[in-house]
């Protein structure tokens, strides 16, 4: 039984919660999708990686909203492409991770 605890202690070591992940990692935990936690965690890597606070912040909401995403990517304006871009390098440097 003493064992355990370790390896229990251990494993919410490598997994942050919710209060310590990013806010790509948050919105796809609490996403309605049944995602491995671990995918997740690899997802909010990527982000820490490509994306800043605020691209984070903002692509995050298009999680519960897809038509924002839509919006952002068909927009001309100069923030919205820019978001796009590191939108398009993130997901590629998610997937070819985190596959």
């Amino acid at each position: 039984m003493r064992l355990i605890y370790p390896v229990i202690a251990a494993a919410f070591m490598v997994v942050p919660d919710a209060a310590e992940a990013n806010p790509i990692q948050r919105a796809c935990m609490a996403s309605e999708r049944d995602v491995p936690r671990s995918l997740c965690s690899c997802i909010g890597d990527a982000a820490d990686e490509t994306l800043s606070r605020s691209q984070m912040r903002m692509g995050a909401r298009w999680f519960d909203d897809p038509q924002r995403a839509q919006d952002t990517r068909q927009s001309d304006r100069d923030r919205d492409e820019e978001m796009w871009s590191a939108w398009r390098t993130f997901s590629t440097l998610a997937e070819q991770s985190c596959s």
